[in-house]
């Protein structure tokens, strides 16, 4: 499926009394961090399941490929399930991205939750099958606490069929790359390190989008690497906008720092960019759907996301 093409698959928004499952397609999760997760998806009046091998640990992975693919893919094929939790990034959600059960997906939406590692998966599930799905999840910060506004932002794009409207934050190293004006189409991407790593397999075209990057614990020479590399290969043409996120834990090299790095690439793209966004690893992350329809309005400092679940029937 082309990538920002007009063809999608939207899952219902949640409801009280709705099954929700966590599964582990990357690293071991924290059980504790999970458990608290779960308190907090039940308090929304949601039952909260467990895949067989959430918790299982294979190396620094949450078990083997097949015990990871089967959680996820039986998961996406049980019709109580409504929507499918990732406990975790991390590592090995590439392993196993190119044997997603789309077919299922297909049948029977529902929405998939997570980011960072799981970025991967959006990108071939989007390119195989168009399912809209939401990057962000209950991340909690270093003291083990999830920010209220992490929760709210969450609940609000899983158990309503609003829009999304995020503003950027003067205090985000990434608002000094805001760019431009005003730029529209379907806000794709994620994590940079699994956008690169999609590329020429799993990662969907990109032409009209509004690509959406975030990273964590990366080198400069790392960021450079692989915006050089997307770039080069094509996979920054016909970008419509970029929507920055939070660039965390990337040390400086000399006077540079990561936002030189992204300034260096991105404004050679001559599309709007708005930086600043609260989406990814730093304080108090948003969800935000990917795959549907958003407005970047550089000028004003805004990114605005249509829904990404419908009103039941």
């Amino acid at each position: 499926m082309g990538g920002a093409g007009p063809n999608a698959l939207f899952p219902r928004m949640l409801r009280a009394g709705d099954t929700v499952r966590f599964v582990s397609p990357a690293s071991p999760p924290d059980r504790d961090v999970v458990l608290h997760q779960a308190a907090v998806l039940e308090s929304w009046r949601l039952t909260v399941e467990f895949g067989d091998h959430a918790f299982d640990r294979f190396g620094y992975l949450a078990g083997t490929d097949e015990q990871r693919l089967g959680d996820l893919n039986q998961a996406f094929r049980d019709p109580n399930v409504r929507a499918v939790f990732a406990t975790r990034g991390g590592k090995g959600s590439y392993r196993i991205a190119d044997a997603l059960d789309v077919g299922a997906v297909r049948r029977d939406p529902k929405p998939l939750v997570g980011f960072s590692d799981i970025t991967v998966l959006h990108l071939a599930l989007w390119r195989h099958c168009g399912l809209v799905g939401i990057h962000g999840g209950l991340f909690a910060g270093q003291d083990g606490a999830i920010a209220p506004e992490t929760a709210d932002s969450l609940r609000r794009v899983l158990m309503s069929a609003h829009p999304i409207a995020l503003q950027s934050d003067p205090s985000e190293p990434t608002s000094a790359l805001t760019a431009g004006e005003v730029a529209e189409g379907r806000l794709l991407g994620g994590n940079l390190n699994m956008i690169s790593t999609a590329a020429g397999w799993a990662l969907p075209r990109l032409e009209g989008a509004i690509l959406l990057v975030e990273a964590t614990g990366m080198g400069l020479g790392q960021v450079d690497r692989e915006l050089t590399m997307l770039s080069k290969a094509g996979h920054l043409d016909g970008l419509n906008g970029v929507a920055v996120g939070q660039f965390t834990a990337i040390k400086p090299q000399g006077s540079w720092t990561v936002v030189d790095v992204l300034r260096d690439h991105l404004m050679r793209l001559d599309v709007p960019v708005l930086g600043g966004l609260p989406i990814g690893h730093g304080v108090r992350p948003w969800a935000v759907p990917l795959g549907t329809m958003a407005r970047l309005d550089a000028t004003g400092g805004t990114l605005q996301v249509s829904a990404g679940v419908t009103e039941p029937i």
